[in-house]
């Protein structure tokens, strides 16, 4: 049945057509700029951009160079360092190997904020709810550390102390900036990209420390904005800017057009019934929908956030308890001395933000939490382990 429209009707879906192409085509031309994103963007000039950084190490001599295509695409070349600020997204499996081969080859990697950690060949960040602002003391010596004694950051993550990795500021007990060596490369990671931000960049010794850190660059200095979202090619630009999503409501509107004129003008039909399932099939279906995600970390973390919930509930202390007043709480309360217990907890957390963790190890994490649970009897009426 064709679709009757008067004059007038077609003139305003032929004008709001082309008001949405002529936005759609807007956006494509000034996306590319980012002038004012609230990330750390060579592109952009918000507070927490990157464009003086970016214009800093180039007004110093520094070979600097903006890197728009997957880390699986890195030069071959010895003595570059890449520099990973806050990025948006987990990698690829062939992005962290080849990011191994680069580094293992000589190259440098600088990884700020606690979701960087999951791109580099070793690891072991752990989130902090509420960092704010401080000043964080140099705790080695070092051609950085001497360059600037003291730093300006806000950390959403610090270093697990336990590793070998060299710590170079700290504050108080928490390890905000470390560096190793991997293969012939090295690896430096910052609690949170502040000291390269446009507003963070002007705070004492924010400055020095950057450029005490790429002075040991020996090649290029290669700032990933692919993982910002920048790409070369414009179809890869529109998909990963603002394009899409007014794409999207183009489509929208006119499935709605759509839908209203068919649902005025269809058959009636009676709505489905609603299949209720069991509490069996929901666990099976939401295991299958894990596994088949292959996202394990989120039962680890699922199952950990019930065994803190309740272990804290039952000692009377708050639920951001620090794992080591948990664990003494745990000695006195239970007369439990195991020392799985602390390592079980530590792997817990660190596993929550590893997305490559693998079914295996997520089933023997959950099989320890439950072991303690029942030795602790934390839940009423369970009688069984999982397993």
């Amino acid at each position: 049945m064709p679709l009757k429209m008067d004059q007038k009707d077609r003139r305003l879906m032929l004008g709001g057509g082309v008001l949405f192409v002529a936005l759609i085509v807007a956006a494509a031309f000034f996306s590319g700029n980012g002038t004012k994103e609230e990330i750390p963007s060579t592109y952009s000039t918000a507070s927490g951009g990157a464009k003086a950084a970016y214009m800093l190490l180039a007004d110093a001599g520094f070979q600097v160079a903006r890197w728009e295509k997957p880390l699986k695409e890195l030069p071959h070349g010895t003595g570059d360092t890449l520099i990973l600020a806050n990025p948006a997204q987990a990698p690829t499996r062939e992005d962290k190997d080849r990011l191994k081969k680069f580094v293992s080859a000589g190259g440098r990697v600088i990884a700020t904020g606690n979701f960087a950690g999951t791109y580099l060949p070793e690891s072991n960040s752990l989130p902090i709810a509420l960092g704010g602002v401080t000043r964080a003391k140099a705790v080695s010596p070092s051609q950085i550390t001497r360059a600037a004694p003291e730093i300006t950051i806000a950390p959403d993550a610090r270093w697990e102390s336990l590793t070998p990795a060299y710590p170079l500021y700290a504050d108080g007990d928490q390890t905000l900036v470390v560096k190793y060596p991997y293969g012939r490369g090295e690896v430096l990671w910052w609690a949170s990209a502040m000291p390269l931000t446009n507003s963070g960049l002007k705070e004492p010794g924010n400055m020095e420390f950057l450029l005490a850190c790429a002075r040991e660059t020996k090649g290029r200095i290669l700032w990933d904005e692919y993982i910002h979202g920048y790409r070369e090619t414009l179809g890869s630009a529109m998909g990963n800017s603002p394009v899409k999503w007014l794409a999207l409501q183009l489509a929208l509107l006119a499935l709605a057009v759509l839908a209203t004129f068919s649902r005025r003008s269809g058959p009636i039909s009676a709505p489905a019934a609603v299949v209720r399932l069991s509490p069996l099939e929901f666990v099976e279906t939401l295991g299958g929908l894990y596994e088949h995600a292959d996202t394990a970390s989120v039962a680890v973390d699922i199952c950990y956030q019930r065994f803190r919930y309740w272990l804290t509930k039952r000692l009377g202390l708050a639920s951001n308890t620090p794992l080591e007043e948990l664990r003494r709480a745990v000695e006195d309360r239970f007369a439990l001395r195991d020392e799985r217990f602390s390592a079980v907890m530590r792997r817990c957390e660190s596993a929550k933000n590893d997305p490559y963790l693998q079914g295996p190890e997520a089933l023997h994490l959950v099989q320890e939490l439950d072991e303690f649970a029942a030795r602790m009897r934390l839940f009423t009426g369970r009688k069984e382990k999982v397993g």
